[in-house]
């Protein structure tokens, strides 16, 4: 018998661009939110996700800001929301390497390790 699993961090932008002026540089730009999290694969298909972490990055000057983990949620699940300066907490430094995050086009993968190859499906990066 054959049993495939592993367990692996990835990266999900959640489609919310929001327009603002940046607390840190003065400059008009907009949030991206993003999630990172940990997850289980079964047979290549994701089962289960911990450790949820949302975070908003600024187009500006590229601060990373954790955001609140109910705003977070809410935003996860569709709802449109305000993003307030309130919601968000400074990060020491990038609490992710954002622009390191490597996506395969074919089938989605996203990481942040520096792979050659996708993992899941074998294509060049």
């Amino acid at each position: 018998m054959f049993f495939m699993m592993g367990i692996t961090s990835g990266c999900k932008e959640l489609g919310v661009n929001q327009m603002m002026i940046c607390n840190r540089c003065g400059k008009y730009g907009r949030y991206t939110v993003f999630m990172t999290y940990t997850v289980l694969s079964l047979f290549l298909i994701p089962c289960f996700k911990w450790n949820k972490k949302y975070y908003v990055k600024t187009s500006c000057c590229g601060t990373v800001y954790q955001l609140n983990k109910e705003i977070g949620r809410r935003i996860e699940r569709g709802e449109t929301m305000e993003i307030t300066p309130e919601d968000m907490e400074p990060t020491d430094g990038y609490a992710i390497n954002y622009s390191r995050i490597k996506r395969c086009e074919s089938c989605g993968f996203s990481t942040e390790e520096d792979f050659e190859y996708c993992p899941k499906c074998g294509r060049k990066f």
